[in-house]
């Protein structure tokens, strides 16, 4: 008794399954979901092409109104009858659209006016944001036999709401019929599916509620009539196998069932082994934790050691070399005799070195510690590899020829950080410059969609390909022997390959043992500014070149576009006949033999520190000298002056006198070397300047005196420069004066704790006078005298 109630139960709640949820409900609602969307869109559809209809018979029947109503105004019109006006105007006003009648003559004299008001309805926001509020008619008049003759206007005014409300009328007829079709479609829906589908599977489901699973040997389901071939009848077949199956996955179960038994037993004991096994690993692991733990601790007690010793490393190396490095360019700044000046200009060419291989360990730290950070400003790359080349070219052997190659079409600007794409540049051109002894080194600058490419190439020694892939890795060589015969750390060429990785760029290398190097730096710089042309100048220029040098290329390269005719020779003979406005020559054996029998002005191109001494030069006259590689505008301003008599810098410095810089600064700074350097610095820049020895007396000195920026140094005694700074920024009385921060301290966190102090900007030691003058450009406004 008590498993029938189970199954009448069970049964009885199959067949109250919720209305929503049933098979045949989901099958109707999603038919007529369909068919109601469908039927709305051809309802919609069928709306359009009514409105369509509706608003182009606007139009047609006044216009049909208009052509009966023509002969009858022009006769009126004609005759100028305004009682004839008026009963026409009124029968106008019959038609329920027009709400306005005006009939005028020829004059221009209105013979009648009839209007009337709109009718109000709810129906009329809709109708008028469809077809418009009213429509205006005119039919100029005129009779059949005097076509030419203009005899007055008549004029309509249209409410469009008398066809508005038809068509409304229309298309809510239109949706409520589409909806009652979708209703019917529904029931209709609802009872096919129910008799087809959800009543057959209720029979089958309370059929399979009925049977007790504790007994699936019960016979099989009956299949409901009429689908014995259908899904539902296959349904069926499929659960009478399922109950075969499972009959006999009892058994084997039970069988397993004692198996497990027996393997329960056997497991107890293995779980047992193993936790004592594991209680042993977790103790050992234990102690490895701790050990990982302390290595970490001492790893990053060494990574802040090694932070904080590369920062007073940078400190207490910048410091003296700042009063190094300013000492000798003041003393160059005075007058000295040849000797005195070239030993100066080595030392500080030394001094400069010393510089460049400071900053390339702390770029390495920085890469290490992921800390680089590119600045994105427009600057003008081609400029930039000629002053660098320029500089580097008193390493160059005097039998090497050094060039620089840019392309005429070359942006005049492009975007990016100028300080680390010129440490690219320095670093591939002192790499080649080192290691070639004859021939050329070129400097290539060109163009790629996307970017710009600077190739280094050189006529060295050239590097082995099984080495080729190591020179990039830090303080590594290509051989043992190289550092010893020509010197070098070894950071070159892996800082250069980390700055085009963080430029988004690549470096590469083609190189042949004994045959030179190519290095290759494809950089993502977007141009900026595009090639400004030059002011064509007028000329033949005479070239005494071998074919294959560098001035050879540079010239035929850039003299054409700047409108000159360019032509070379092998010979001295060859120019007696050349008839030639400029001769260029960098050959100093063939200088002396072209006098007299050339008249022409010579360009002469010699190695750095060649150039001829003033008795030689005076023979030669008239004579220029260039010393290479050669610059573009240098090279343009000697062309334009020798051949058309004009010299540009005179211009320059006659525009330079009239402005001059006289800002009032205030140099914080303790160090009485440092502080002769800055002000001597400073003084040449046409500056005055006032001296603080640390953060309190610049204080006082602000007190008593008003200035246009401030120095500061950062480590000071009695107060350090980041609180002088803090106080100045909490006063509130010089909100808009500049702080820049002088300090030998050139890690990235350093110029971040000087920005939360309350400074402007940031000016690491060593400093060049150019860096200087180009803060003091920015900060203080140039004020002209």
């Amino acid at each position: 008794m008590l498993a029938q109630r189970t199954e009448r139960e069970t049964g009885s709640g199959l067949m109250d399954i919720k209305f929503t949820n049933r098979l045949s409900y989901k099958q109707a609602r999603l038919t007529v979901l369909v068919g109601f969307i469908l039927g709305t869109l051809l309802s919609l559809i069928q709306i359009g092409i009514d409105y369509a209809s509706e608003d182009a018979s606007i139009n047609r029947e006044m216009r049909t109104l208009l052509q009966i109503s023509h002969n009858p105004a022009s006769r009126i019109a004609y005759n100028i009858d305004a009682e004839l006006a008026q009963e026409l105007t009124g029968g106008l006003l019959q038609s329920p659209a027009i709400t306005r009648a005006r009939l005028i003559d020829n004059n221009d004299t209105v013979l009648a006016d009839m209007q009337r008001p709109r009718a109000d309805n709810d129906y009329r926001a809709i109708s008028d944001f469809l077809f418009g509020e009213s429509r205006n008619f005119q039919d100029p008049l005129f009779l059949s036999h005097m076509p030419d003759e203009y005899l007055g206007t008549l004029y309509l005014e249209v409410d469009t709401f008398a066809f508005g409300g038809r068509f409304l009328k229309r298309a809510e007829v239109t949706l409520l019929n589409g909806f009652i079709r979708s209703l019917i479609l529904t029931g209709i829906l609802l009872a096919l599916f129910y008799f087809m589908l959800t009543k057959p599977l209720v029979r089958v489901i309370s059929a399979l509620a009925s049977r007790d699973p504790r007994q699936p040997e019960q016979s099989k389901l009956h299949f409901p009539p009429g689908h014995e071939h259908d899904e539902i009848g296959v349904l069926v077949k499929v659960a009478n196998q399922q109950f075969v199956s499972m009959a006999t996955e009892i058994q084997q179960r039970r069988a397993a069932e004692n198996r497990l038994t027996e393997y329960l037993g056997e497991l107890e004991n293995i779980v047992s082994a193993r936790t004592d096994e594991l209680k042993a690993s977790n103790t050992r692991l234990s102690q490895s934790n701790e050990e990982l733990e302390d290595a970490r601790r001492r790893a990053l007690d060494m990574a802040q050691a090694r932070a904080a010793f590369l920062a007073n490393m940078s400190h207490e190396i910048r410091t003296p070399l700042n009063g190094l490095l300013g000492m000798i360019a003041l003393s160059l700044d005075s007058p000295l005799n040849a000797e005195q000046r070239q030993q100066l200009s080595i030392a500080h060419d030394s001094g400069k070195v010393l510089v460049e291989l400071l900053n390339d360990i702390l770029d390495l730290s920085k890469f290490d510690a992921g800390q680089l950070e590119l600045e994105r400003i427009p600057f003008d790359l081609g400029a930039l590899v000629e002053d660098t080349a320029n500089l580097l070219s008193q390493n160059a052997a005097a039998s090497v020829e050094l060039t620089c190659l840019i392309d005429p079409d070359f942006p005049s600007m492009v975007l990016g950080d100028p300080t680390r794409v010129r440490q690219i540049v320095s670093n591939l051109l002192s790499n080649a410059l080192k290691f070639t002894r004859f021939g050329r080194v070129d400097v290539r600058l060109s163009t790629y969609k996307g970017g710009v490419r600077l190739d280094v190439c050189d006529t060295g020694i050239g590097i082995a390909h099984e080495a080729q892939a190591r020179i990039f890795q830090p303080f590594t060589q290509a051989g043992v022997g190289i550092t010893r015969q020509y010197g070098g750390t070894g950071l070159g060429l892996a800082l250069t390959n980390n700055l085009c990785e963080a430029m988004r760029g690549r470096l590469s290398i083609s190189s042949e043992t004994g045959f030179g190097s190519q290095f290759t730096a494809e950089l993502p710089l977007l141009s900026h500014t595009a090639a400004v042309p030059a002011e064509r100048l007028y000329g033949n220029i005479a070239v005494l070149s071998d074919v294959s040098s560098g001035l050879t290329e540079l010239l035929s390269t850039l003299l054409p576009g700047w409108g000159l005719d360019v032509r070379r020779y092998d010979r001295v003979d060859q120019l007696v006949a050349a008839n030639a406005d400029l001769v260029i020559t960098g050959d100093l054996d063939s200088l002396f033999t072209l006098r007299p029998e050339v008249i022409a002005p010579i360009l002469l191109v010699t190695a750095y520190g060649n150039f001829l001494p003033g008795e030689q030069a005076a023979h030669l006259a008239p004579l220029q000298q260039l010393a290479r590689p050669l610059a573009r505008n240098a090279l343009y301003q000697i062309l334009r002056r020798s051949l058309h008599g004009k010299d540009q810098s005179d211009a320059n410095a006659r525009g330079s006198a009239q402005h001059s810089r006289r800002a009032r600064i205030l140099l914080v700074e303790d160090n009485p070397v440092n502080q002769l350097v800055a002000k001597g610095m400073l003084s040449k820049l046409g500056c005055e300047v006032a001296i603080a020895a640390h953060g309190a007396e610049a204080l006082e000195h602000l007190e008593r005196a008003a200035f246009d920026l401030v120095l500061m140094d950062c480590n000071m005694p009695v107060m350090n420069g980041y609180e002088a700074s803090r106080r100045i920024r909490q006063s509130g009385r010089w909100p808009d004066l500049p702080i820049v921060a002088l300090t030998a301290n050139a890690m990235p966190e350093e110029r971040e704790r000087c920005r939360a102090a309350g400074m402007n900007d940031y000016l690491a030691k060593p400093f060049r006078r150019e860096e200087l003058l180009a803060l003091i450009d920015h900060w203080v406004p140039l004020t002209t005298t």
